[in-house]
């Protein structure tokens, strides 16, 4: 049994859903789909999911919602009409969305999340409609009905355990199962969505829960590459990569699959299938516990901008117990997760996200360092880009930073940060962002020129 999940591209268009029920027909074994809401159809088309926000932002400011109602409603007539459904799903779909918009708007953000999360659930009652108007067994359940359970607020979303032995009845269920992803319900049955990349994260669940032998997860591209091809002209293709491989990469900056929707899989030792919905018949990229590494120490180079970095020297840091745990502790309490923390004997450098950072915030810091440690100097600096070096083999190549930093060097750019992690899979430069793009290429040249596909 196999749990296939189709992402907003690969769902967007009528004629993109044909090719999903193309591809779940074509294999019996295909017995959960997983469907985002519909994507951009061309380049500057808007996703489904952003005229919900729109929607939902009008709703909250009490302002007028004909237009944006009409815009949504639109996409899905459109689509319902180019699969021959009748007007029936399409007045299905508007009498949601309108029980949607009347929910009590004393919380705005639970507000925005049933909104939202109307774009994935529509979305796979038109497909399940259609899989039935071509003759196709299947049916639309809800991950409320289906017992996808997740945590309250105010903790970050995420699923719980608990609802494994209720989603594992997906199995018994007969024909196909169309499934939306994206969101859960809370014990007490509220609704909540999951972050960025949250269809991945319900296909991942599903298919840890119902043991599935293969996670199929249909995108725009054939496979996943060695670094980004919009830099990078004509990157191999990787073949078979690890979980923690792909964990590295996603981590910093591949947007191909969510980092955070790996770890259902990886608990179960599901494997993980990327595959092109326009091109099935490629062999897409597959991710598993454990592959050969011998032939490619380096199996990915990827890059991610908008990092700042806390500089906070001391002399005799290294003698004074608990200083790093105080210094962490003044970022949990400014609600500030850190990423690395490469350090000296009298200094410590922490990488944060600058997103999470702001002047008011950065002055705080920057004062409680210096007046709870008696730091000697604070100070933080941005724009600093983090270009990552993944691969299973690294551990067992010698040499390899040497030539990874010959090959900035040869951009001309200097190395602001290094830091190789214990399990060294990945080796982490961070960089002025001004730097990125060429030291990528340079990197990419170093371990990847005349290389054929990775596995």
């Amino acid at each position: 049994m196999k749990v296939c999940k189709f992402g907003g591209t690969s769902v967007a268009s009528a004629e993109q859903i044909k090719k999903v029920a193309a591809i779940v027909t074509s294999d019996p074994t295909r017995k959960i789909v997983v469907v985002s809401a519909p994507g951009k159809r061309f380049g500057d088309d808007e996703k489904v999911t952003d005229l919900l926000i729109r929607l939902a932002e009008q709703a909250l400011n009490d302002k007028k919602i004909t237009h944006e109602l009409e815009e949504v409603i639109n996409r899905y007539r459109l689509i319902a009409e180019g699969l021959g459904l009748s007007e029936g799903i399409v007045h299905v779909i508007e009498q949601d969305l309108q029980q949607r918009l009347a929910r009590d708007k004393n919380d705005p953000v639970l507000y925005m999340d049933y909104l939202k999360a109307s774009g994935e659930d529509n979305n796979a009652k038109l497909i399940a409609a259609y899989f039935k108007h071509i003759g196709l067994d299947a049916k639309y359940i809800c991950p409320k009905d289906a017992g996808l359970l997740v945590n309250d607020r105010p903790e970050r979303v995420r699923a719980l355990p608990e609802g494994d032995e209720r989603l594992v009845k997906l199995r018994d269920e007969p024909g196909i199962v169309v499934f939306p992803g994206f969101f859960g319900y809370t014990e007490d049955g509220t609704l909540r969505t999951f972050n960025r990349g949250g269809s991945d994260i319900t296909g991942s669940l599903l298919a840890a829960a119902t043991e599935a032998e293969l996670y199929e997860n249909f995108t725009d591209v054939d496979s996943v590459f060695a670094a980004n091809p919009t830099v990078v002209d004509n990157p191999v293709a990787i073949d078979k990569m690890t979980y923690r491989e792909m964990r590295e990469l996603a981590y910093a900056g591949f947007s191909v699959f969510h980092d955070e929707a790996l770890m259902p899989a990886f608990r179960r030792s599901v494997p993980v299938c990327i595959k092109n919905t326009n091109n099935p018949e490629a062999p897409g990229t597959l991710i598993v516990k454990e592959r050969n590494n011998s032939a490619q120490p380096v199996i990915g180079i990827a890059a991610d901008d908008g990092f700042s970095t806390l500089f906070v020297d001391k002399y005799l840091m290294n003698q004074e117990i608990g200083f790093g745990r105080r210094l962490l502790q003044i970022l949990e309490e400014e609600e500030i997760p850190f990423e690395h923390t490469p350090s000296g004997i009298d200094n410590i450098s922490v990488i944060l996200r600058s997103k999470f950072i702001n002047t008011d915030k950065e002055a705080r810091i920057i004062q409680r360092v210096k007046e709870e440690l008696n730091a000697d100097d604070v100070h933080i600096q941005s724009d600093f880009s983090m270009i990552v070096l993944v691969g299973e083999g690294m551990r067992h190549s010698t040499g390899l930073a040497a030539r990874a930093a010959s090959a900035i060097a040869r951009t001309g750019a200097s190395i602001q940060m290094i830091n190789q992690g214990s399990s060294e899979v990945s080796l982490v430069f961070g960089v002025h962002k001004k730097d990125e793009t060429k030291i990528l290429k340079e990197l990419y040249a170093e371990f990847f020129v005349e290389s054929a596909v990775l596995s």
